[in-house]
């Protein structure tokens, strides 16, 4: 299983390389290659940190899957996650507050954070790059439960990360009276 660890403010590319399970699926140059696509005369790009160290927003994380034929679909936590046909994505990336640290001292200022969550041999599996190891999840029906309660939170929000063709189709998502 791949896992990459937390560098700088790179999450987002961390949460894109652990969903896609391979170190070179992106690299901090496509990202803010992205940064600049988006944003090509502005003189501080507002999709990443002003420093340039990563801090990628969800426009550069679409951008970059788009690079892979796929779409990130929020999810629209008013549903249940039992909607999503687990056998027609490719994952999930999170997105929750962060706390800004300086080696120990925790300052002030709220950030984001990206986490890939997917299947992996029958489980499903937290990537999180602030992890020191990938968390088990379990099956199907932990994993529903454990998006419930993070969808709970008015500050987080979810992306179902599937094919372009699996989002034109919708297939993604299933009828209401199929929940699982």
């Amino acid at each position: 299983m791949y896992h990459e660890k937390q560098q700088r403010e790179l999450c987002a590319l961390h949460a894109l390389n652990n969903l896609f399970q391979d170190k070179s699926s992106f690299t901090k140059s496509q990202l803010d290659q992205i940064c600049q696509n988006l944003s090509p005369n502005e003189y501080i790009n507002p999709h990443r940190s002003i420093l340039g160290l990563g801090n990628y927003d969800v426009n550069v994380i679409i951008a970059a899957l788009h690079m892979k034929d796929c779409e990130a679909i929020w999810f629209d936590k008013r549903k249940d996650p039992s909607r999503i046909d687990t056998s027609k994505i490719i994952g999930f990336i999170l997105n929750v507050p962060s706390n800004y640290k300086v080696g120990f001292v925790r300052l002030p200022i709220q950030r984001r954070h990206w986490i890939a969550i997917r299947q992996i041999n029958k489980e499903y599996w937290n990537l999180d790059s602030k992890l020191d190891a990938p968390q088990c999840l379990g099956d199907e029906s932990k994993m529903l439960q454990y998006l419930r309660e993070q969808l709970q939170s008015n500050d987080k929000e979810l992306f179902v990360v599937c094919t372009c063709e699996v989002d034109k189709t919708q297939q993604w998502l299933l009828p209401d009276n199929e929940q699982r």
